[in-house]
C-alpha cells in the first residue's frame, strides 16, 4: 500500500481507505448501499489492515449514527493502529439545531460521533457540505476549538463549491484557525466536474483530494454493459444512487474503453476505473466500498500497479465532455490560464 500525504499536512495517509456507509442499512436508502453488521464488518477492518489501508471513513448520518457504532465495535482494540474520518453536517434529528454547521450542532455532533465510535478523537473530520445559512467563521472557529482540545486532529470538507472552499481557507488564514487540509469530493471517469475548478484550486492551494464514489454508484464495476439488462442487485436499481441521471451512451462508451484496458492489464473492470482515478493531481485518498469481503478484496487490488500513459489517454478520450461557462471561454487562453495538460482535450 502506498501512503501520501494528505494535502499541505504532515499526516500520511494510505492510497486506498475503506467507506463504511455499507454498515448498518438502517435508513432505507442505506439499504441499498448495504447492511454490513458488527462480525463482518471486524473481518473486513482486519483485511484492510493486512493490506496496509489503514484509513476508514464513516459519517455520523450513514445509517443515523449505525455505521459510526458498528466502525466502533468492529475496530475495538485497534484504535492505535488506524485512522478514523467522519463528517457532520446534514440532518440528524427533526429539530431546528440537528442539522447545519453551528458551533452548537457541531460541538454535539462530534461529541456524539465520538461516543459511538468509541475513541477520545477524531482523526480527519469533514464538514459533509456547505451551510451557507451560518457565518463561515462561527464553523471555521468551531472547529478550530475543537483541535485545539485534541478532540480533532485534522480538518476537512465535502461537497464544497470552489468559492466555498476558498473563503473558507482565506478566513482561516486571517485569524490563525486550523485550515481544510483536504475535500472529500466526487470524481471518477463518468463525472469529471471536479476538473472544471477544484481540482485547479487543490493544486493552486495545496488541498489534498479524497475522492467519494469513484466507480460511480457501480456504474464502473463491471456489471453495466450496453445491451444487457441493469444489474437489479444494484445500488441504483435499489435506490441508492446519487447525482444525476447519465446518459447510457456515454457510460457504454467509457466502458468500452475500460474492457480494451481491462484485458491489456489483466485487471478488472473496476480496478483499472480505481487506478485512473488514483493516478490524478490533488488525489492523495481514494473511498472504496464493499458490501462483502469479496468485494474489497478485488478492490484492493486496484494499486500496487500503474496505468500506462497511453491507456490513460485512452480512458481520458473516452470519458471527456465539454466544460460548462466559464470553464471553456478560460481554456481558449491558455497562455493567461494554464492548465496541466492531463486534462486539455
Amino acid at each position: 500500500m502506498d501512503y501520501r500525504r494528505l494535502g499541505a499536512s504532515g499526516l500520511k495517509v494510505p492510497v486506498l481507505s475503506f467507506g463504511t456507509a455499507t454498515f448498518g442499512g438502517g435508513t432505507d436508502f442505506f439499504k441499498a448501499w448495504g447492511a454490513t453488521q458488527v462480525e463482518e464488518a471486524a473481518r473486513m477492518v482486519n483485511l484492510c489492515l493486512d493490506a496496509g489501508l489503514t484509513l476508514f471513513d464513516t459519517a455520523n448520518v450513514y445509517s443515523l449514527g449505525l455505521s459510526e457504532e458498528i466502525l466502533g465495535k468492529a475496530i475495538n482494540g485497534l484504535r492505535d493502529k488506524l485512522l478514523i474520518s467522519t463528517k457532520a453536517t446534514f440532518k440528524m434529528g427533526s429539530g431546528p439545531n440537528d442539522y447545519g454547521s453551528s458551533r452548537f450542532h457541531l460541538i454535539r455532533s462530534c461529541e456524539d460521533s465520538l461516543r459511538r465510535l468509541n475513541t477520545d478523537y477524531i482523526d480527519i473530520y469533514h464538514m459533509h457540505g456547505f451551510d451557507s445559512q451560518t457565518p463561515i467563521d462561527e464553523t471555521l472557529n468551531a472547529l478550530d476549538n475543537l483541535v485545539q482540545s485534541g478532540k480533532v486532529r485534522y480538518i476537512a470538507c465535502s461537497n464544497f463549491s470552489g468559492w466555498h472552499l476558498m473563503k473558507s481557507l482565506s478566513i482561516s488564514e486571517r485569524y490563525g484557525w486550523s485550515k481544510y487540509v483536504a475535500h472529500q469530493a466526487h470524481y471518477s471517469l463518468l463525472s469529471r466536474e471536479f476538473e472544471w475548478e477544484l481540482m485547479p484550486l487543490g493544486l493552486d492551494q495545496h488541498i489534498g483530494t479524497i475522492v467519494w464514489s469513484p466507480l460511480s454508484a457501480g456504474r464502473l464495476g463491471g456489471k453495466y454493459r450496453r445491451s444487457q439488462p441493469l444489474p437489479q442487485e444494484s445500488r441504483i436499481a435499489q435506490g441508492g444512487g446519487e447525482g444525476p441521471a447519465i446518459a447510457p451512451e456515454f457510460l457504454y462508451g467509457i466502458v468500452d474503453a475500460l474492457d480494451e484496458v481491462a484485458e491489456e492489464t489483466g485487471k478488472t473492470v473496476a480496478q483499472v476505473a480505481l487506478n485512473w482515478v488514483l493516478q490524478r493531481p490533488t488525489v492523495c485518498n481514494v473511498v472504496i466500498g464493499a458490501r462483502n469481503e469479496e468485494q474489497l478484496k478485488q478492490n484492493l487490488g486496484a494499486v500496487g500497479w500503474n496505468l500506462t500513459t497511453d491507456q490513460i489517454k485512452k480512458l481520458d478520450a473516452a470519458s471527456n465532455r465539454d466544460p460548462i461557462y466559464p470553464y471553456w471561454h478560460q481554456r481558449k487562453s491558455p497562455a493567461l490560464n494554464p492548465i496541466p495538460n492531463f486534462y486539455r482535450q
